[in-house]
Protein backbone atom coordinates (compact mmCIF):
# COMPACT_ATOMS: atom_id res chain seq x y z
CA UNK A 1 0.00 0.00 0.00
CA UNK A 2 2.81 2.17 0.74
CA UNK A 3 4.61 1.24 -2.33
CA UNK A 4 1.34 2.53 -4.43
CA UNK A 5 1.12 5.86 -2.82
CA UNK A 6 4.71 5.98 -2.87
CA UNK A 7 4.63 5.87 -6.72
CA UNK A 8 1.55 8.07 -6.91
CA UNK A 9 3.61 10.55 -5.24
CA UNK A 10 6.33 10.73 -7.72
CA UNK A 11 3.83 10.67 -10.57
CA UNK A 12 2.26 13.64 -8.99
CA UNK A 13 5.43 15.56 -8.41
CA UNK A 14 6.37 15.02 -11.80
CA UNK A 15 3.09 16.60 -13.22
CA UNK A 16 3.00 19.33 -11.01
CA UNK A 17 6.78 20.14 -11.58
CA UNK A 18 5.66 20.77 -15.04
CA UNK A 19 3.32 23.17 -13.82
CA UNK A 20 5.86 25.08 -11.60
CA UNK A 21 6.95 27.38 -14.64
CA UNK A 22 4.84 31.03 -15.69
CA UNK A 23 4.74 30.20 -18.78
CA UNK A 24 3.38 26.93 -19.08
CA UNK A 25 0.61 28.04 -16.82
CA UNK A 26 -0.43 30.73 -19.06
CA UNK A 27 -0.36 28.55 -22.22
CA UNK A 28 -2.56 26.30 -20.15
CA UNK A 29 -4.82 29.38 -19.31
CA UNK A 30 -4.61 30.14 -23.03
CA UNK A 31 -5.66 26.97 -24.34
CA UNK A 32 -8.57 26.46 -21.86
CA UNK A 33 -10.31 29.11 -23.94
CA UNK A 34 -9.69 26.85 -27.13
CA UNK A 35 -7.56 25.06 -29.39
CA UNK A 36 -4.87 26.70 -30.77
CA UNK A 37 -2.23 26.24 -32.85
CA UNK A 38 1.83 27.09 -32.21
CA UNK A 39 2.04 30.05 -34.38
CA UNK A 40 -1.47 31.60 -32.35
CA UNK A 41 0.29 30.82 -28.94
CA UNK A 42 3.63 32.49 -29.83
CA UNK A 43 1.79 36.13 -30.63
CA UNK A 44 0.63 36.04 -26.99
CA UNK A 45 4.16 35.78 -25.57
CA UNK A 46 7.74 37.08 -26.50
CA UNK A 47 9.45 34.19 -26.58
CA UNK A 48 11.37 31.79 -30.18
CA UNK A 49 9.71 29.13 -31.41
CA UNK A 50 11.94 27.02 -30.04
CA UNK A 51 11.31 27.81 -26.00
CA UNK A 52 7.57 27.62 -27.44
CA UNK A 53 8.04 23.99 -28.42
CA UNK A 54 10.15 22.98 -25.65
CA UNK A 55 7.40 24.38 -23.06
CA UNK A 56 4.54 22.23 -25.55
CA UNK A 57 6.79 19.13 -25.17
CA UNK A 58 6.91 19.02 -21.58
CA UNK A 59 3.05 19.66 -21.51
CA UNK A 60 2.26 17.00 -24.02
CA UNK A 61 4.66 14.47 -22.18
CA UNK A 62 2.78 15.34 -18.71
CA UNK A 63 -0.35 14.80 -20.60
CA UNK A 64 -1.79 18.31 -19.97
CA UNK A 65 -1.79 18.77 -24.05
CA UNK A 66 -2.29 17.00 -26.78
CA UNK A 67 -1.68 18.19 -30.67
CA UNK A 68 -2.46 17.66 -34.14
CA UNK A 69 -0.73 18.23 -36.88
CA UNK A 70 -2.83 20.01 -40.06
CA UNK A 71 -0.39 21.08 -42.78
CA UNK A 72 2.94 22.65 -41.36
CA UNK A 73 0.41 24.02 -38.22
CA UNK A 74 0.64 22.06 -34.85
CA UNK A 75 -2.26 22.82 -33.22
CA UNK A 76 -2.96 22.12 -29.35
CA UNK A 77 -5.57 21.04 -27.19
CA UNK A 78 -5.93 21.65 -23.44
CA UNK A 79 -6.46 18.05 -21.83
CA UNK A 80 -8.60 18.70 -18.56
CA UNK A 81 -8.87 15.63 -17.40
CA UNK A 82 -5.30 15.41 -16.90
CA UNK A 83 -5.33 18.75 -14.94
CA UNK A 84 -8.41 17.56 -12.87
CA UNK A 85 -6.48 14.52 -11.97
CA UNK A 86 -4.20 17.01 -10.14
CA UNK A 87 -6.67 18.68 -8.28
CA UNK A 88 -7.95 15.63 -7.38
CA UNK A 89 -4.85 14.18 -6.04
CA UNK A 90 -4.27 17.56 -4.20
CA UNK A 91 -7.97 17.51 -2.54
CA UNK A 92 -6.72 13.64 -1.71
CA UNK A 93 -3.55 14.63 0.12
CA UNK A 94 -4.76 17.24 1.92
CA UNK A 95 -8.38 15.78 3.45
CA UNK A 96 -8.48 13.15 5.92
CA UNK A 97 -9.59 9.89 4.85
CA UNK A 98 -9.19 6.84 5.27
CA UNK A 99 -6.26 5.88 3.37
CA UNK A 100 -4.68 9.02 4.42
CA UNK A 101 -0.57 8.17 5.05
CA UNK A 102 -0.58 9.32 9.08
CA UNK A 103 -3.30 6.01 8.79
CA UNK A 104 -1.84 3.72 6.94
CA UNK A 105 1.24 3.38 9.00
CA UNK A 106 -0.58 2.88 12.42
Amino acid sequence: MLNEKMDKYIEFSKKIKILCEPKRLQIIDLLSCRDLCACEILEYFHISQPTLSSHMKKLEEANFVESRRDGKNIYYKLKEDSLKDVKNFIDEISTNTEDCICKTQE
